[in-house]
């Protein structure tokens, strides 16, 4: 009896025991101590302000120093094609033979009007020239009919220059259904086929021919605005073709837009010579361009930018806070970037910073 009392006494107290375990949560110190870690586990570096690279690497491409599209002037059948694609062509050769047969109607029926009016400029001239003779008689010629006839002569006179004009105009019209070549250069494309009918050109039309100068050639390159003021223009630039990257090359800038176009960016020209026909418009370059000796640019730890799908922006620690700045990256080496922003030398930023730090947050 004495043992089964025993047994129940414990298996009360076994129960309560239960009970008040249930009714208490153990405590979770894994938030406060990351908390407290996010804070201490922060390190900072030390914005720098030196000359990243005496000069910076960007891509080009060649362009012919010439090129044109080649529309009729008039509206006509292609005759004869005398050129083809590859053909080399010199300023002033035949190219295309149009025809039109109703402009050469235009040419007799100009021509058989200016031969009338000249006729008649003719006439009145004679007839001038008889009355102003018989004039010299005393009242044989009244001064009425001398001063119409003058005045006819010069009229038929004026009629006939205007037709010559005319006849000139037609014979110019008439002169564009013969195509010439504007400059000395290489046919690259050729659009149209003896018969075709062809129309002065509009936006969207096909050219008949495309002519291209390539015996000196353009290498195209966009400076971003980070680097317009930087660019030194007196010095040589080098580059190489992605097509023969064992062959360096050297040239001087020509030229510049002095503009920034629709990506922020100024277009600069080197002149590349090709007498020896080694490269081809469209060919892609890697360009190594100066920059300015002293030109100095900030620079942060690699990894310090934090990247987003919106933003790029690094955690600088001013007054004890965070201040996320935007920045843009420029050039980068093993160890640091160069960027623009709203940054000063000797600025300290949170490296390996994640984008749970927001602006405001407190940094130790």
């Amino acid at each position: 009896m004495k043992s089964y009392k025993k047994i129940s006494l414990l298996a009360v107290i076994a129960s309560s025991l239960y009970a008040c375990s249930g009714n208490h949560k153990p405590v979770d110190l894994t938030e406060t101590s990351t908390k407290t870690k996010k804070s201490s586990q922060l390190k900072l570096a030390t914005v720098s302000e030196k000359s990243l690279s005496s000069a910076v690497r960007l891509p080009g491409q060649l362009k012919p120093f010439n090129e044109v599209n080649l529309f009729p002037k008039v509206n006509g059948f292609v005759k004869e094609v005398l050129v083809d694609r590859g053909s080399v062509v010199h300023q002033g050769q035949l190219l295309i033979k149009l025809e039109a047969p109703e402009m050469q109607a235009q040419v007799q029926a100009a021509t058989s009007r200016y031969l009338q009016a000249q006729e008649n400029a003719q006439a009145s001239s004679e007839k001038y020239q008889r009355l102003k003779e018989a004039a010299k008689e005393p009242g044989s010629v009244s001064q009425l009919d001398l001063d119409n006839a003058l005045a006819k002569m010069k009229a038929d006179a004026a009629l006939a220059s205007s037709e010559r004009s005319n006849v000139a105009s037609v014979h110019a019209l008439q002169g564009y259904l013969n195509i010439y070549a504007p400059f000395d250069g290489m046919i690259i494309q050729r659009n149209v086929s003896p018969g075709a009918l062809v129309s002065p050109g509009k936006a969207g039309d096909q050219p008949m021919l495309i002519l291209q100068d390539t015996r000196k050639m353009r290498l195209e390159v966009y400076i971003p605005e980070d680097y317009v003021d930087k660019v030194d223009l007196k010095r040589s630039v080098k580059y190489t073709f992605n097509a023969m990257p064992d062959q360096p090359f050297t040239g001087k800038i020509s030229r510049s837009a002095n503009a920034l176009g629709s990506m922020r960016s100024e277009a600069i020209e080197i002149d590349v010579l090709n007498t020896k026909q080694l490269f081809k418009p469209g060919m892609y370059a890697e360009v190594e361009i100066p920059m300015v000796s002293g030109a100095k640019s900030m620079l942060v730890p690699n990894n310090a930018i934090i990247r987003s799908t919106e933003r790029e922006y690094v955690v600088v620690a001013r007054d004890g806070k965070a201040s996320l700045i935007d920045v843009k990256e420029g050039l980068t080496t093993h160890d640091s970037t160069e960027v623009f922003g709203n940054l000063k030398p000797n600025e300290h930023v949170v490296i390996n910073a994640g984008d749970e730090i927001k602006e405001g947050d407190k940094i130790n």
